[in-house]
């Protein structure tokens, strides 16, 4: 039974994700809830071993240009099943958990792994289903 923030959004992280532990460096998914939510994007960033860096993101355009509404960065481990915010950007603002090596927002982090878990349920209740994925080059 997951008994940590991080194990709670890794389990909601995989309802959404189910081939989560098959994502290589590359891979690309884009879920849709119809014409009411923007799309979400997941981009496969990273793999080292168990470890994984992905990114969450709603963008829309404007002038052309895709602005996140939120997008996050994410470290899954995927050993141990837990999830990690990292980063958090819209269109004001960009916040780093970890801005430099040794360093660490605790408040930061903690707000950010509670949003996560929030915009999961989010997900979840409001119906995003897979609708593309573009598999590695590896």
């Amino acid at each position: 039974m997951p008994t940590t923030i991080y194990h709670r959004n890794f389990q909601k992280l995989l309802q959404l994700i189910p081939q989560l532990t098959e994502l290589q460096v590359g891979h690309y998914l884009r879920f849709e809830a119809g014409a009411a939510f923007m799309p979400l994007s997941v981009d496969t960033l990273d793999r080292e071993g168990k470890c994984l860096r992905i990114a969450l993101s709603h963008n829309f355009e404007q002038n052309g240009d895709l602005v996140p509404d939120p997008d996050m960065e994410l470290r899954v481990h995927l050993e141990n099943g837990t999830v990690e915010a990292l980063t958090f950007q819209d269109q004001l603002v960009y916040h780093e958990v970890y801005p430099a090596p040794g360093k660490v927002h605790p408040g930061l982090k903690k707000s950010l792994n509670s949003f996560l878990s929030t915009w999961l349920t989010n997900l979840r209740h409001q119906g995003f289903q897979l609708v593309k994925e573009k598999p590695s080059n590896d």
